[in-house]
């Protein structure tokens, strides 16, 4: 689950863009090849290997490694199986103790083969605690608990259930191939055709969770705080245990260690108890008294230290599961000590304890960042700051609305509340003293934050010095939208009148400036194309400005310049802000735009503005070009006329405004408008100086265009243009119809380029959406908002490759019905109090699928009888609405307003009254409805199968809604240079230079890791591509073992129902046939093929991919029948989305052919085989080599055909006494089945000789530079670039086909 409406970014897209130069504009060398190689040796110190002594156990050695603290060893012997009792310790070196916090490097003496000894220290009261809670842990370590909670960034993982832990080198024990039978029969529900989709098997029981119990109950005693005379005698605190013998004893934790004492529950008795042993871990002194403990928590260890590390680190921020099992609530001292302490901001208002979070959040961005390991200790820290106050930030919004916080102007109605916990202040998505009312009051503030945070977003990423943004967070939880910022100093102390020198506070009456701000910005206009404008104030003073006017400047006590109240960075979106006597061009008009939204605050995305230049910078290209050209050509025919100045027929041409209609036909022609661009930018070059009509030519050229300079390409744009309230000086009035133009052109370019390109990329499969969430992304990556999903279905509908867009069209309306539903959620949950929340969101969910015709609310008295009516107070908390107006919601007037929303919001009419209309109208299933919900709206389920189709008992109960979790928006900061690494590691990939590439890779893995710690959705494209690598290379152990990082990292931070994780685990499942682990590859592919009907269906193009893989390795079992029925799914699939006569369906037939064959039933075989041959003589003539092996094929099949008729005939003529000659049947061999799995994989191993390589690669650098060309316009005077969005995944994630996809491998398409 992406939670940061962060679309991980189209690789497409990053390719194009050059490098981006360092961040801070330092003019200084690219970490090119040679200057990185000597800095990252820097980094990578060699490890050495140390000894280690610890009490009670032989010594062992670890390898360390000098840029290490001496921490990191700390936490490594709390980690491991013989150590992890301890955790009060310090470590000795020579008898001298070395300090927490230094590094390994710095400590003198320490070398190979130094003995550093553990030395047991006193306990304090705060040691004491983190020892409890470490043992606590330790007992929990196997509980998946707190993944199914979304505590302390946990979360689910299944792998090892499909793999049983056989990966890698374990695999190797299994003797030889695994030939012994295998089950390969699956559930009835993954068979192609089946109807049921149960929920259960998302999430199989794991055999480790059933927990030995080592104790009953550890808790703290009621008897705590000791009494000062105990205090004196070294008592810290005291806990109660119950044991497994059900042994009731009191222990107590003092500076020396843990001892029991004659404490029982109503007498406190400190004195020690026999046996008076003193222990100093707790883990030992429970050994003694509970030879069951000792028994259980060994095994636990054991188990503990045998998973793998992914399965068990913490997730950089938090990710949700929509359903849990029942599990039973377990007594838990450190859960229950939580809740009451820091966790609801008592402890965070003891001085010294809160965390200064806008200190920690600037400070971090001021390091120094002019190396590269300077720039990994700078980004590692902004990374881990934001992850925590992410984190902070969250919980803070949830005890606020839960009515835990206390307001900092509680006597004002609810919705104006603020607040502040953990120096953090919040404040809820209402409109407060109408200041939003001419942008469409509350729901204009609704949608504010999200923009806000967008703005705060793209100038962290342009990240200029000296310019602040703030920390925001929004959380959007119970239906309420809370925004999460952290504090500028002293802005509580002044009034914002005073505060704000830069900007507007009442959206452009009173406006100010400072020149130090439009320095500041100056710096931002050029990669967030910000036109530097003047306004008019109340007073009719030019004001000069360098973002929209209610983007405030406000000089903290801290004397740094914040910006705040980002929400117009970009400009508006036409389509969707009618202006009075304004026209749009006619592609909007002719698709029923402007359209009146709900609130005025619609904004083209960040990728638009990009996509939009980048497209203008080609048109520019070329008319300059063919003026260019033209020039020449009549230089050499008539030099005299042009000596008499009489200009080139052309000049006037460029004038016009450029045809929108000419734009899009040379869409498709841009790839030899490149070729002509490389060689106009160096015409321009080498003429600019010498001929003053070539700089005519660009004038006109920048005119057509919309340029904002004459002598180069730059545009810009003004985001204060229709802004209701802003006035412009008369002398500005030509720029601003210009920019007026521009903004409409931005708005056809959307309609006429962007959604037509989308809609071709799907046909073409180009990108695979597969559920919602990629859908979106693939959206977003083209600057689609999603208020255009509507218009996107319609073209989809009028497409005529209607058929092949079907997965797209029922993603699309799956996506409009929820999200339709959501908005209604929202303000239906407003209205519920917290005491009816299950019986509220159970009702609204029966209403939304439930095929049951009238459900009925349960209100929340059934339970208890309450003696007096409290009276009404004016200021509850936000969450704490008293009606029961939802009880009363029926399915048919959900569906009508659900209906209305879709045609309100989105302008699409939806043909359904019920939940089954839509399922039957539209294809939908109602399980992957109920997944989509729950995710965009945070509830969680309780895992069962749900009768959705009953028509005599509601699907849901009040006892089925487990939780509901927060959605959470926030800033992912990037890792630059490793991502560099990436980028030209992939680039010397596609050149074919697979070792550089790889290690470009690693190092990329590397430095991801440096910055974002071991889990991140990079991580996970890295390691994905580095298994591809070190397969193509013929490593399959090093395959398996990142593929299984991949998987794991992919279940644990995305999801384990992610479109990724899916793609994930079909790559494994090759990685291991490859491996000869046949069983595990059925399993792993069963796996993936049970979620993707879970979240889509059957009837996906990726689904045809993944039929033919079961298919092939059912085949190589020998399991024919089986292997059928997959294959023949596959086909149809193929047949629907690829055509019948695309290549793909031909390499279909012909898997199923060679099936047939094996079952030697070769009618059917040749059929198919010549249903194939067809194909490949139409797509690719005669004499191509797959025709030749089609026909070659058909020949074998004809023989076997005929051999096997004359003995069927002999066997007639002459009964059984017949001479028989024995049939050669061939079971497939495993290397044939593999070779067909590489194929359709994508995977194509090229035999080349030594001169087809150098001609590729010559061909590579060539279409290279053409692309380098394209995109080399005005870097060099650009001190700063950013990327195109500041966002996820390195690769595109779950939207390419495998094949061409994976830019990894010299590939072609099977």
């Amino acid at each position: 689950m992406l939670l940061n409406g962060d679309c991980p970014e189209s690789l497409k897209k990053e390719e194009q863009a050059a490098k981006p130069p360092r961040e801070n504009g330092l003019d200084e060398a690219e970490p090119g090849d040679e200057t990185t190689g000597q800095e990252v040796i820097v980094i990578q110190d060699t490890g050495f290997s140390v000894k280690i002594l610890a009490p009670g156990i032989e010594p062992f050695s670890l390898q360390v490694s000098p840029q290490e603290m001496v921490q990191e060893i700390h936490q490594v012997l709390m980690d491991r199986e013989d150590t992890c009792h301890r955790t009060c310790f310090s470590l000795h070196l020579d008898g001298n103790m070395l300090d927490h916090f230094s590094e390994l490097r710095s400590v003198e003496g320490l070398q190979e083969g130094s003995v550093l000894r553990v030395v047991e220290e006193p306990y304090t009261v705060r040691e004491a605690r983190i020892h409890v809670r470490h043992v606590r842990d330790l007992l929990k370590s196997l509980d998946p608990s707190d993944a199914f909670n979304g505590v302390d960034c946990n979360s689910l993982s299944f792998l090892s259930v499909f793999t049983d832990g056989d990966l890698g080198d374990s695999g190797k024990r299994k003797k030889g191939l695994e030939m012994d039978p295998i089950d390969c029969t699956p559930p009835e529900y993954i068979l192609p055709g089946s109807r049921e989709r149960p929920l259960c098997p998302l999430q199989p029981q794991n055999r480790d969770w059933k927990p030995l119990q080592c104790l009953k109950v550890l808790t703290m005693s009621g008897w705590n705080p000791p009494p000062g005379n105990r205090k004196m005698h070294g008592d810290l605190m005291y806990l109660f245990v119950i044991t497994a013998e059900d042994r009731q004893v009191s222990i107590t934790a003092s500076t020396r260690g843990f001892y029991l004492n004659q404490s029982t529950a109503y007498h406190f008795n400190p004195k020690p108890a026999s046996p008076r042993f003193l222990s100093h871990s707790l883990v030992e002194l429970l050994n003694q008294i509970s030879p069951t403990f000792k028994k259980n928590f060994a095994v636990l260890q054991k188990k503990r230290v045998q998973r793998h590390p992914f399965e068990r680190i913490a997730t950089p921020f938090q990710v949700y599961s929509w359903t849990a099992p029942q599990a039973e609530h377990a007594m838990d001292c450190v859960r229950a000590e939580d809740a009451y302490t820091s966790r609801l901001g008592y402890e965070e208002h003891i001085p010294g304890q809160t965390r200064d979070w806008n200190e920690e959040l600037q400070t971090t961005r001021e390091l120094p960042r002019k190396n590269l390991p300077e720039r990994l200790l700078r980004e590692r820290a902004i990374f881990k700051v934001h992850s925590d106050f992410t984190a902070a930030a969250t919980r803070g919004a949830m005890a606020v609305i839960d009515g835990n916080v206390m307001a900092i102007n509680p006597s004002e109605e609810t919705k104006m509340q603020m607040f502040i916990w953990n120096n953090i202040f919040f404040s809820l998505g209402f409109d407060v003293r109408d200041h939003y009312k001419d942008f469409g009051g509350d729901v204009a503030a609704y949608v504010a934050p999200t923009n806000d945070l967008n703005g705060v977003r793209t100038y962290n990423a342009v990240d200029v010095e000296g310019l602040y943004t703030l920390g925001t967070v929004v959380v959007d939880y119970r239906g309420y939208r809370v925004t999460a910022q952290s504090i500028i100093p002293g802005i509580l102390e002044r009034d914002q009148e005073q505060s704000v020198i830069y900007g507007s506070i009442d959206f452009g009456k009173t406006v100010v400036s400072h020149p130090r701000y439009l320095e500041l910005l100056e710096r931002t206009s050029r990669p967030l194309k910000i036109l530097r404008h003047r306004v008019l104030n109340d007073r009719e003073e030019e004001v000069e400005l360098c973002s929209s006017v209610e983007c405030k400047g406000i000089i903290g006590n801290d004397g740094r310049h914040y910006i705040l109240d980002l929400l117009r960075t970009f400009p508006p979106d036409l389509n969707f802000l009618p202006v009075p006597g304004e026209e749009l061009p006619e592609e909007c008009t002719r698709a029923g735009f402007p359209r009146p939204h709900r609130h005025k605050l619609c904004c083209l995305r960040q990728e638009l503005v990009d996509a939009f230049v980048e497209h203008r910078y080609l048109l520019f290209m070329k008319l300059a070009a063919l003026q260019l050209m033209q020039q020449k050509a009549s230089k050499l025919e008539n030099p005299t006329s042009l000596e008499n100045g009489c200009p080139p027929s052309s000049e006037s041409k460029p004038e016009d405004p450029p045809d929108p209609e000419a734009e899009r036909e040379e869409e498709g022609s841009s790839t030899s408008g490149l070729a002509k661009v490389k060689e106009l930018a160096e015409t321009i070059a080498a003429d600019d100086s010498t001929d003053p009509r070539s700089r005519e030519v660009i004038r006109n050229a920048c005119k057509a265009v919309g340029s904002i300079s004459s002598t180069a390409f730059d545009i810009r744009f003004n985001p204060d243009i229709f802004s209701p309230g802003v006035r412009f000086p008369e002398s500005c009035q030509d720029e601003v119809r210009d920019q007026k133009q521009l903004l409409k052109d931005a708005a056809a370019f959307l309609l006429s380029c962007q959604i037509p390109g989308l809609v071709k990329d799907c046909t073409e499969h180009a990108v695979l959406p597969m559920d919602g969430a990629t859908l979106a992304e693939v959206m977003r990556q083209r600057g689609i908002n999603m208020r255009y999903l509507g218009k996107v279905l319609d073209l989809v509908l009028r497409s005529p490759a209607r058929d092949q867009l079907d997965h797209i069209y029922k993603i699309g309306i799956g996506e409009l019905i929820t999200r339709s539903a959501k908005h209604i959620f929202k303000t239906y949950l407003q209205g519920v109090e917290l005491s009816g929340l299950s019986a509220a969101i159970s009702h609204f969910l029966n209403c939304f699928l439930s095929s049951y015709p009238n459900p009925v609310a349960h209100l929340p008295a059934d339970e208890l009888v309450s003696k007096k009516r409290n009276k009404r107070r004016k200021n509850r908390p936000p969450g704490a609405a008293d009606n029961t107006a939802w009880a009363v919601m029926t399915p048919q007037e959900l569906w009508k307003n659900i209906c209305q929303e879709a045609k309100n919001y989105f302008d699409f009419s939806l043909e359904c009254e019920s939940v089954d209309q839509a399922v039957e109208t539209y294809g939908l299933q109602k399980i992957t409805l109920l997944r989509e919900i729950s995710l965009k709206t945070g509830i969680q389920i309780l895992l069962k199968e749900y009768s959705f189709d009953s028509r005599h008992k509601p699907a849901f109960t009040e006892e089925d809604v487990l939780n509901i979790f927060p959605v959470v928006k926030h800033v992912n900061p990037k890792a630059s240079d490793a991502f560099h690494f990436f980028q030209s590691g992939q680039a010397k990939v596609q050149q074919g230079f697979l070792k550089e590439g790889c290690e470009l890779i690693n190092e990329a893995l590397n430095l991801f890791n440096n910055v974002y710690g071991a889990m991140h959705v990079e991580i996970c494209a890295c390691l994905r591509l580095l298994a591809r690598l070190h397969y193509i290379m013929g490593d399959y152990t090093e395959a398996l073992s990142n593929q299984q990082k991949a998987v794991l990292m992919s279940e644990r931070v995305m999801g384990i129902e992610h479109p990724n994780t899916i793609q994930e685990y079909m790559h494994l499942a090759l990685y291991c046939f490859a491996s000869s682990q046949l069983s595990t590859a059925l399993s792993l592919l069963y796996r993936a093929r049970y979620l993707m009907l879970l979240v889509f269906g059957e009837d996906h193009p990726e689904m045809a991919l993944l039929d033919n893989n079961i298919g092939l390795v059912l085949h190589g079992v020998m399991e024919y029948d089986l292997s059928l029925r997959f294959l023949e799914n596959a086909l149809a699939v193929s047949t629907k989305y690829h055509g019948p006569k695309a290549l793909k369906v031909a390499l279909s037939h012909h898997l199923v052919a060679r099936v047939y064959e094996s079952k030697a039933e070769f009618r059917s075989a040749l059929q198919h085989e010549k249903e194939g041959y067809t194909i490949y003589k139409t797509q690719l003539g005669e004499d191509h080599e797959k025709t030749k092996e089609s026909s070659e094929y058909l020949k074998c099949l004809t023989q076997q055909a005929v051999a096997l008729q004359r003995t069927m005939n002999e066997i007639y003529r002459n009964g059984s006494s017949a001479h028989i000659p024995p049939l050669k049947f061939t079971a497939p061999s495993m290397a044939s089945v593999l070779e067909q799995l590489n194929v359709i994989n994508g995977i194509l191993f090229i035999p080349l000789s030594q001169k087809d390589l150098e001609n590729l690669k010559a061909e590579v650098a060539r279409r290279h530079q053409l692309q380098e060309a394209s995109k080399s316009r005005d870097r060099a005077e650009e001190p700063m670039a950013t990327e195109p969005e500041p966002a996820g995944d390195p690769e595109d994630v779950g939207s390419q086909p495998q094949a061409a996809k994976d830019p990894s491998s010299p590939s072609l398409q099977g």
